[in-house]
C-alpha cells in the first residue's frame, strides 16, 4: 500500500490546518506591506515633489530677476552710450580748434583782425567742450599725474626733473571718457630721469615713497 493511501483522514485536517494558517500567514505579512505603501509612501512623494516643484519655482524666479536686471542694464548702457561714435566724431573737431590755438601762439601783439580770430575759435573749443560736458563727455588732462594704463597710453619717454619717474609729463593728445567709461585714451610722454638724479617729490599721501626704482 502507498504512503498516501496510508493517511488518515486526521491527518490530511491537519495538513489543510497548516496551509490554511501558512496561508494566513502570508495574506498578513502582505497587508502589513501594502498598509506601509498606502500610509508612509505617498507622503515622502509629496514631500519630494513639492521640494522639487519649490526648487523649480525659486530657478524661475531668479531667471526672471536676472533677465529683468540685463534687460534694465542694456537700456540704460544704451542710453548713455548711444552717442559714443558721433562723440568720437567730435573729438577730431576739438582736436582741430586746439590746434589751431597752440600754432597760433601768442597773439597780444597781433593785429586787432588777428586777435579777435584767435578769441573767436577759443570761444568756439570753450562752446564745445562745455557741449561734450553737458551730454557727459569729460576730457582729461593728466599732466603731472601717473600713469595709468586705463587712461593714458604711453607713446615715448623723457626726462624730466620736474616730476617723479612713471608720471605724464606731456601730453601729446588729450583724453575723453564718456559716462565714467573710457571714450579715448589720451597720449603722452612719460617721464624716465636720468639714474642718480631725484625726480620731485610727490605731494599728497605717499609723496615720501620712492618711486624712481
Amino acid at each position: 500500500m502507498s504512503e498516501t493511501a496510508k493517511n488518515t483522514p486526521e491527518d490530511l485536517q491537519d495538513v489543510n490546518a497548516a496551509e490554511e494558517t501558512a496561508s494566513e500567514d502570508v495574506a498578513a505579512e502582505a497587508t502589513e506591506e501594502v498598509e506601509e505603501v498606502v500610509i508612509e509612501d505617498p507622503v515622502a512623494a509629496l514631500e519630494a515633489e513639492v521640494a522639487e516643484l519649490k526648487d523649480r519655482l525659486l530657478r524661475q524666479v531668479a531667471e526672471v530677476e536676472n533677465t529683468r536686471r540685463r534687460a534694465k542694464k542694456d537700456v540704460e548702457d544704451a542710453g548713455n552710450y548711444a552717442i559714443t561714435k558721433f562723440a568720437r566724431d567730435l573729438l577730431d573737431v576739438s582736436d582741430n580748434l586746439r590746434r589751431a590755438l597752440d600754432a597760433a601762439g601768442d597773439t597780444s601783439a597781433a593785429d586787432p583782425a588777428m586777435k579777435t580770430l584767435f578769441e573767436g575759435v577759443e570761444m568756439t573749443e570753450q562752446a564745445l567742450l562745455k557741449a561734450l560736458e553737458k551730454n557727459g563727455i569729460e576730457k582729461l588732462e593728466p599732466l603731472g599725474e601717473k600713469l595709468d594704463p586705463n587712461k593714458h597710453q604711453a607713446v615715448f619717454e623723457m626726462p624730466n626733473p620736474a616730476y617723479p619717474d612713471g608720471h605724464v609729463a606731456q601730453v601729446m593728445q588729450a583724453g575723453y571718457v564718456l559716462k565714467g567709461r573710457l571714450l579715448r585714451p589720451a597720449m603722452v610722454g612719460v617721464t624716465k630721469n636720468p639714474a642718480g638724479e631725484a625726480p620731485a617729490k610727490e605731494d599728497g599721501p605717499g609723496s615720501n615713497v620712492d618711486t624712481s626704482a
